[in-house]
């Protein structure tokens, strides 16, 4: 944890976790992009999927469970990260994801592109960031972007402006906010192993919802969140997918996927539909979580 926290709340270390109830079944692959590190993963209105590629630094999207990524476009330097909806709908598409990131904090390289998914034009927005690893946007407009081969964590408001100090947590990875966004989640992936929640009126309050113990086994990646405000995590080279509980207590939805990088619950009616929980990874490989299902559960965007 940094140093100064106004509020820290440490869970212990977990124990071996069971299996979460009715979870456990096999997961379902739905998509590849062979040859691709995706990232980024995100879900439209119209239950169309769209995924990132840290090699090529292109976004690619699939209609439906099954049916091909067809890529749409490609960020302008370095490799594509994260993705997150802009209040008017447009894509934002975190770029700047290539070895620049291994310097933590020292270079300022990275950026948020704005993508129209409707004429696939793509226009770089604002740069100034360490990294754009994980990202998501409150309902005022502001977004927020994680960069877990350092410490900070930036915000970019709805005129441009960037503040790519505007929090500090060593390793912070991926990003989704709470109801009314008085949260914002975060995976703590190489340093000090687990999951935070940092407080978007004060980023000095950070509470520890999950501490592996160092266990560097693990690495938490890009989390989501289901309808009880639970995270929902990937540990990347562990091979599982799990839900935090309570407090330093968690359950496994699923087994088997080592090199999960991120995770996003469907959208609409169909296609990668509401409730349905995806899974992207570094092996170029899409697969649904059946344990995960959660009706009441949509992909992250502003007013969700």
């Amino acid at each position: 944890m940094t140093a100064g926290l106004a509020t820290a709340v440490t869970a212990p270390q977990a124990n071996a976790a069971p299996v979460c109830p009715g979870a456990g079944q096999p997961a379902r692959l739905v998509g590849t992009v062979p040859g691709a590190a995706l990232e980024g993963l995100t879900v439209d209105a119209g239950g169309r999927l769209y995924t990132t590629d840290l090699n090529s630094g292109r976004v690619f999207r699939l209609s439906r469970p099954g049916a091909p990524a067809v890529p749409i476009a490609r960020v302008p330097d370095g490799g594509a990260g994260a993705l997150a909806w802009a209040r008017d709908g447009a894509l934002l598409v975190g770029y700047g994801a290539d070895a620049r990131v291994v310097v933590g904090d020292a270079l300022r390289h990275a950026g948020i592109a704005r993508l129209n998914t409707a004429n696939l034009a793509l226009r770089p927005w604002v740069r100034g960031l360490s990294a754009a690893n994980g990202m998501d946007v409150a309902g005022n407009g502001i977004v927020y972007a994680t960069n877990d081969f350092g410490n900070l964590i930036g915000r970019t408001y709805p005129n441009g402006a960037v503040q790519a100090n505007w929090g500090s947590l060593p390793s912070a990875n991926g990003a989704v906010l709470g109801r009314g966004d008085r949260w914002l989640y975060v995976s703590r992936t190489f340093v000090n192993p687990g999951v935070s929640r940092i407080s978007t009126a004060n980023p000095r309050v950070v509470q520890s919802l999950l501490n592996l113990g160092g266990d560097i086994t693990a690495t938490p990646d890009g989390l989501t969140l289901d309808s009880r405000e639970r995270p929902v995590v990937p540990f990347n080279a562990a091979g599982q997918v799990v839900r935090i509980t309570a407090p330093g207590r968690y359950c496994v939805l699923a087994s088997g996927l080592p090199l999960s990088s991120v995770l996003s619950y469907g959208r609409g009616g169909q296609g990668f539909s509401a409730g349905h929980l995806y899974r992207a990874g570094f092996d170029g490989r899409i697969y649904e979580i059946p344990g995960g299902f959660d009706p009441a559960t949509t992909a992250a965007h502003p007013g969700a």
